[in-house]
């Protein structure tokens, strides 16, 4: 179960419960028992920070949800979960059953949500864990929550090739492939890159490459301007082999509803902009990829 290691009164504390504590192979076969009731599992992964990540996993989710879908969204960024604040859900905490089950968060359009977020008293305590820790609390969160029978569970990944996204991959052992997001410069394509390394090398497919923050359209002349340059995601997706899914432009909307914590992919259709137009795109390149 999740233990209380940090010394801070902050710390993230483990739900209240009775249970005993299952040994090795009862917690692989209830891992497994609850792993097989989630027909697919998409990783969002960036080898670098910045660049939008956790906006598209909670947009690709929510947008998943709305077309009827059963979806799980899963927050693995243990130092810096931004999930509850981009869905609104700040504040909440998570509920255990009898048996010691954890209950997800439920957001709009019934999104059930995991973060540890929901775990921790003051948002800005800091989480100072090691790679062990990290591992047991994601193990928790795959085993311990009771995610129920899902079409799909995105996986918010943190920056990097590291403890949190290798961990995932091992305890989930089939998932259904990688959402990988740039923005176009150099800088963060080198970063990237590593992050389609990282798939091949354990044999995880890439569903495809997501150009965020490509160009950015003015609110008042609609004129695009190249902030970061243009079209470097897609040229390192047709370098490297894998597909492109699209580029979503920078709009001040974006920012703000996920400081409103309401997804922009939820906004009515009235409210059609580039950058929603490109998002609806790209979720018709995955729903193609991933259910067909």
């Amino acid at each position: 179960m999740f233990k209380k290691k940090q010394k801070e009164e902050d710390a993230p504390r483990e739900p209240a419960s009775d249970a005993r504590v299952p040994d090795k192979a009862e917690e692989e076969r209830m891992l497994k028992e609850n792993l097989g009731r989630i027909k697919r599992k998409i990783v969002v992964l960036s080898g670098k920070g910045g660049v939008g990540k956790s906006t598209v996993s909670v947009n690709l989710a929510a947008a998943l949800a709305s077309r009827g879908l059963k979806t799980g969204l899963l927050d693995v960024d243990i130092h810096g979960p931004s999930v509850p604040k981009l869905l609104g859900l700040e504040g909440q905490r998570i509920a255990a059953t009898v048996s010691g089950m954890l209950l997800p968060v439920e957001s709009a359009g019934g999104l059930r949500v995991m973060s540890i977020g929901f775990m921790l008293d003051n948002a800005d305590s800091a989480v100072i864990w090691r790679g062990p820790l990290k591992y047991g609390v994601i193990k928790q969160f795959l085993k311990d929550v009771t995610w129920g029978d899902l079409d799909v569970l995105v996986i918010d990944s943190p920056p990097g090739t590291g403890d949190e996204p290798l961990s995932v991959c091992q305890l989930i052992e089939d998932p259904t492939g990688a959402v990988i997001v740039t923005t176009p410069q150099d800088v963060a394509i080198t970063d990237v890159r590593k992050s389609v390394s990282f798939c091949k090398q354990l044999n995880m497919p890439v569903i495809g490459v997501v150009e965020n923050m490509s160009g950015f359209i003015c609110p008042h002349c609609g004129k695009e301007t190249q902030i970061f340059k243009n079209g470097g995601g897609e040229r390192m997706a047709a370098d490297m082999g894998v597909p492109f899914l699209g580029k979503i432009p920078i709009e001040a909307g974006i920012a703000e509803n996920g400081d409103a914590g309401r997804p922009f992919a939820g906004d009515p259709a009235e409210n059609e902009t580039p950058a929603r137009k490109a998002f609806n795109a790209i979720m018709e390149n995955i729903l193609q990829g991933v259910f067909k």
